[in-house]
């Protein structure tokens, strides 16, 4: 590891907090919107799968920040660098339970992170590291809430309207605004990992670009097919995303993730992992992970191409046949354009952060090469630091720069 001064609080953080609580609160109300549409056209039916998600949605991020605010809690000299201000309202335990019973918790994060932001970038206040430290945890949180809500809100839009055949601009607008949700959040999140490399600057404009490309490419598909898929088979798609769900909880369990410090934490991290597996590749351990995404995509490939099949072979002739030869040509050449667009990117935009660096006493002999840098975050070990750094994000930044040659 090398140490070095952490990344300052900037206005472009604050401007991506305010940004992001409006990005949550357009999609909370477009969810709510949507809802009240179908209870009022008697589509109870559609109606009780929305709510169902935002409420899943809901529970689990408000589980994930639950334990983090106990994590965080007892992490030496937390408090005193933090000025005795937790995440939410100080150490005041009750009042944060209530308010993550109530589903305000993530919400309240966001107000917490603003508030931190403004008083360190505008009133020039110390606890800089402290505001950086919340917006890390805020970007995972809402990578959460993405594939557990957004994702799947997606694949139920798209899916009524193919059911229906038309669409009304109540839909248009909840597509907009899902797809909006999981474009900043790609974008936010990938912002936030780079956070914890010490040479963050060689990271472009255009490299930020192509990561947000080639994961736009490969989801679109991913979606489209999954909702093709259902609107022909509609009992089939639960049984589908079971299935899978449980082989990629497996997976996660075989590569051993250590993301939460409890045992009852890694195992919701390990099913929101295949959660998030179901619609896009997440790395989520250290090493070349070559395989484990050429193993991830060559599944991914012959489970869209089993849904698309499916779909031709069930789908309404009449009413699908404007459509049908567009769909089963774009949506494999989109999802291949993806894995292009993922390829070009770790061989030409992939950050040149990988150096030879001397062994340090005590290290294993076998250790690779090439390392990245990232920033110190000792206090989160066992030790008191002068620096106060998101672990649970450093982990992923691990995970994901650990080699330039990965896919």
């Amino acid at each position: 590891m090398e140490r070095g001064t952490f990344s300052k609080y900037s206005w472009t953080d604050f401007v991506f907090s305010v940004i992001g609580v409006c990005t949550f609160l357009a999609d909370w109300g477009s969810d709510v919107w949507v809802a009240t549409e179908f209870y009022c056209r008697g589509d109870f039916f559609w109606f009780g799968v929305l709510v169902g998600l935002m409420v899943l949605s809901s529970v689990v991020v408000q589980m994930f920040s639950w334990f983090w605010f106990k994590y965080d809690r007892e992490l030496p000299g937390f408090s005193a660098q933090t000025g005795a201000k937790s995440v939410l309202f100080g150490d005041r335990v009750k009042l944060s339970c209530l308010l993550h019973v109530l589903q305000l918790g993530f919400l309240f994060r966001h107000i917490s992170a603003i508030r931190q932001g403004f008083r360190v970038w505008w009133r020039k206040e110390e606890g800089s590291e402290y505001a950086v430290y919340l917006i890390h945890d805020l970007s995972m949180l809402r990578l959460i809430e993405t594939f557990c809500e957004s994702a799947p809100q997606l694949t139920l839009m798209i899916y009524v309207i193919l059911r229906t055949n038309k669409a009304r601009t109540v839909q248009f607008v909840s597509i907009a605004a899902s797809t909006t949700s999981i474009a900043w959040m790609v974008v936010d999140y990938h912002r936030c990992l780079r956070a914890f490399l010490v040479d963050k600057a060689k990271q472009g404009w255009g490299s930020s670009l192509i990561y947000f490309l080639w994961n736009l490419l490969l989801i679109a598909p991913r979606v489209a097919a999954l909702a093709l898929f259902s609107s022909v088979l509609p009992g089939f798609i639960a049984a589908h995303f079971l299935m899978l769900w449980f082989v990629f909880l497996l997976w996660a369990w075989q590569q051993r993730t250590n993301f939460m410090d409890s045992v009852g934490g890694e195992w919701l991290y390990r099913s929101t992992v295949g959660l998030i597996w179901y619609f896009s590749w997440f790395n989520v351990a250290e090493g070349r992970t070559r395989g484990r995404s050429l193993i991830y995509h060559s599944f991914m490939t012959i489970d869209g191409a089993i849904l698309l099949v499916t779909w031709w072979c069930y789908r309404d002739l009449v009413q699908t046949d404007a459509y049908v030869l567009p769909l089963l040509i774009s949506l494999p050449l989109t999802y291949l354009l993806g894995l292009l667009f993922k390829t070009l990117y770790y061989c030409c935009f992939h950050p040149k952060l990988w150096r030879p660096l001397g062994r340090e006493p005590g290290l294993p002999s076998d250790l690779p090469d090439a390392e990245v840098s990232f920033r110190d975050f000792s206090i989160q070990d066992s030790t008191p630091s002068s620096t106060l750094v998101n672990k649970r994000m450093a982990c992923h930044a691990n995970n994901f720069y650990t080699d330039q040659r990965v896919l």
